[in-house]
């Protein structure tokens, strides 16, 4: 006896295995110095973590994707940056973002510097800002 095709048992998802969909480690420091770093963990798609804000982080990453553009790529070398200094805040992102491995480091040391940080400003939240 045959089962119709609406009747079959539909398979049950794949559990997740820590490396699907968007989910980064960020670290964040405001001096640089490991010892007073902070570590959250952003998933998105759906959201959660332990990122203190995590809806906005989400967005911003999402409003910062563009086809054919990393957006986790660093600074070109040999870019002409303003010699402005924003400070010794450090941060690392680590982790998968669209289907992609991300480890994109960023600082405040020139002005290039820190406009990428700043697209990336929800997603460093330091703590008190």
């Amino acid at each position: 006896m045959s089962v119709p095709a609406w009747a079959a048992p539909v398979p049950l998802p794949r559990p997740y295995d820590g490396e699907g969909g968007d989910r980064l480690v960020v670290t964040a420091s405001r001096s640089g110095v490991v010892a007073d770093s902070v570590t959250y963990t952003l998933t998105c798609h759906p959201m959660g973590g332990t990122h203190p804000a995590a809806e906005e982080a989400c967005d911003q990453l999402d409003d910062a994707m563009a086809w054919g553009r990393d957006p986790f790529a660093p600074v070109p070398s040999g870019a002409m940056c303003t010699g402005q200094y924003g400070g010794p805040a450090t941060g690392h992102l680590r982790g998968r973002w669209a289907g992609r491995p991300v480890d994109a480091r960023f600082s405040r040391v020139n002005g290039c510097e820190i406009a990428r940080w700043d697209s990336f400003s929800e997603v460093l939240r330091l703590p008190g800002s």
